[in-house]
């Protein structure tokens, strides 16, 4: 037999620059250099010149360098995932979008309202794809459970809860005043608000303190903190957060309404059980790439199929209005107004309102 020749239309690839190159910044480089076909990590930068230099090496890149600008200005560069510090995620955003390159930005996309706000309008005046790397909507276990929710597997959701427990050992000096709410409990607030789609929330309740680390409470540090929030819908919504545990990474969710109640996550990871005379024991991730390993690919593997859309010209509302997981600017801001909500209804004891946009939706 002979071979039928097949007519392709092959994609061009996608050459993408990393900025920063943290522990997540050297995930996502790899994922690019490694797992998704059709994206090509063209540049990397971070002030960590041995980082930059020992990754660039692993990963065979040859473009590296200490200033974000200079991969903002690089005509080779079609795509870029800011993974920096979030202070500067607004105003890489702007970089970005002004060279009319499209963005993937890791949460929290800024510190505060008015920054995010700013780097946003940016964006939506350059017109270019912006995703927002809220990876727990891109787990499989959250994703089929999200998909029950949209077909009234429970009903209108009455009582939702999401919950985060980071495995690391504590240093209170490494962790920046209120990141509590602003880079951990934001997951939380993002699926609490996609599981409860096409409803706002109204206003939140704070309850924090330091009960990890009691001896830097006078400092303002906290490392446990409960959040109660109130939907337009009527539904009650709970976010609880603790930086240390002693059994590994735990990502719960539950979403209870009147026809019943879907969970997802959970801590045992992975799914082996050793049963001996002792009873039964099931291990747990210790980092959250452990246990979103495939989320990660997945949301970047979505991520170059936004890029390709945006390349050929397509509607981008009508492209990501079947791609449910995307989040966009608008899935961020909400998340962050929450938030911000949750730390000054901290400070003042009190239940604070959350100031939604006034402007149409922010871009994706």
């Amino acid at each position: 037999m002979s071979y039928v020749a097949v007519e392709v239309h092959p994609h061009p690839n996608i050459h993408v620059g990393v900025v920063g190159v943290g522990w997540m910044g050297r995930f996502h480089a790899t994922t690019v250099a490694e797992k998704v076909p059709g994206l090509v990590l063209e540049a990397i930068a971070d002030p960590d010149e041995a980082a930059t230099t020992a990754l660039a090496r692993r990963l065979g890149v040859r473009k590296v360098t200490a200033d974000a600008a200079t991969v903002f200005s690089d005509p080779a560069v079609d795509a870029v995932i800011i993974a920096s510090p979030p202070r500067f995620h607004p105003v890489q955003m702007k970089q970005a979008s002004a060279a009319g390159q499209a963005i993937f930005c890791e949460k929290p996309a800024g510190l505060n309202l008015p920054d995010l706000d700013a780097g946003l309008a940016e964006v939506a005046r350059a017109e270019t794809p912006l995703q927002i790397g809220f990876n727990r909507r891109y787990s499989a276990g959250f994703s089929r459970a999200h998909q029950l929710v949209c077909q009234n597997a429970v009903g209108t959701p009455h009582l939702l809860r999401s919950l985060t427990r980071d495995p690391a050992p504590l240093v209170p000096e490494t962790i920046k005043r209120n990141a509590i709410f602003i880079e951990t409990l934001i997951h939380d607030f993002d699926m609490l608000n996609w599981f409860n789609s096409g409803s706002v929330a109204i206003d939140v309740r704070t309850v924090a303190d330091a009960l990890i680390r009691p001896d830097y409470a006078s400092t303002g540090f906290l490392d446990t903190a409960l959040v109660t929030i109130r939907y337009d819908n009527g539904a009650l919504a709970t976010a609880e957060a603790s930086l240390q545990t002693s059994y590994g990474y735990d990502v719960r969710l539950e979403v209870f309404g009147p026809d019943g109640m879907v969970t997802a996550g959970g801590a045992p990871q992975p799914d082996t059980r050793w049963y001996g005379a002792h009873g039964s024991t099931a291990g747990a991730a210790q980092r959250n790439i452990e246990i979103f390993h495939d989320a990660y690919v997945a949301e970047l593997t979505d991520f170059r199929d936004l890029v390709r859309a945006w390349r050929a010209g397509r509607d981008l509302a009508e492209f990501t209005a079947g791609r449910t997981a995307m989040a966009g600017g608008n899935d961020v801001r909400e998340a962050l107004a929450i938030a911000q909500a949750a730390i000054d209804s901290h400070e003042s004891g009190t239940a604070v309102a959350v100031e939604h946009a006034a402007t149409e939706e922010a871009p994706r």
